[in-house]
């Protein structure tokens, strides 16, 4: 499989556009804010000709949010999202007035419900879903097994953690979920996390000072 990362907003989200040699794709996490940022990515997607079949959230919060309506509008699919973090939509123009962004764009809406356990499917690709609460409520990771890939969105960073102090946020379910459901896995699962650079569970486990 292969993996385009795009950093989008002043807040330094990461992007992800997963393909393989079928050409159907997924994006994760839409956070394009300016038009520039808007037209990197779908020029990516046509240059490359995919094929895209998903567009997924890891969670609610703005930063990650910021180009949903312009995926779903361009490329006809539906947000996809764990309903536990939908209020966060409701809220998303203050949400991100707090952090000095402005939202003009109508709010997104969740088209497709993701649970614990649910398998995406594109391409000769499978990820599953992964409920980890504790940044949001409603934070999913998501596993790709076959190649030992791990999307963690805001919950697991390099040497650190999503922030718990946000509204629903709890560190000790965050850090519950991280010992119990990611490092379990093998320690050569590669992380691409929400912001900044790519990790491992392997180097996590022994260099992450929130984890202990």
């Amino acid at each position: 499989m292969k993996i385009k990362t795009f950093v989008f907003n002043l807040v330094e989200e990461n992007t992800y556009i997963l393909y393989d040699e079928t050409d159907e794709c997924v994006i994760i996490d839409a956070g394009c804010h300016k038009p520039n940022e808007k037209q990197e990515l779908k020029e990516f997607i046509y240059d490359n000709e995919l094929d895209v079949k998903h567009l997924i959230n890891t969670h609610l919060h703005f930063d990650h949010c910021f180009g949903a309506n312009f995926v779903c509008d361009t490329f006809g699919v539906e947000l996809s999202a764990h309903s536990m973090d939908e209020d966060f939509l409701k809220h998303l123009p203050e949400q991100a007035a707090r952090f000095g962004f402005k939202i003009t764009e109508p709010t997104p809406r969740i088209g497709n419900y993701i649970k614990e356990g649910d398998i995406i499917s594109f391409g000769r690709q499978k990820l599953k879903a992964i409920h980890v609460p504790g940044h949001s409520p409603g934070s999913i990771v998501l596993y790709n097994e076959k190649e030992g890939l791990l999307f963690t969105g805001d919950v697991l960073f390099q040497r650190s953690i999503g922030r718990t102090d946000l509204p629903g946020g709890n560190f000790d379910t965050l850090i519950s979920g991280i010992k119990n459901k990611l490092f379990v896995l093998p320690d050569t699962t590669r992380v691409f996390p929400g912001h900044g650079p790519e990790t491992s569970i392997g180097y996590e486990k022994a260099n992450n000072f929130y984890v202990k």
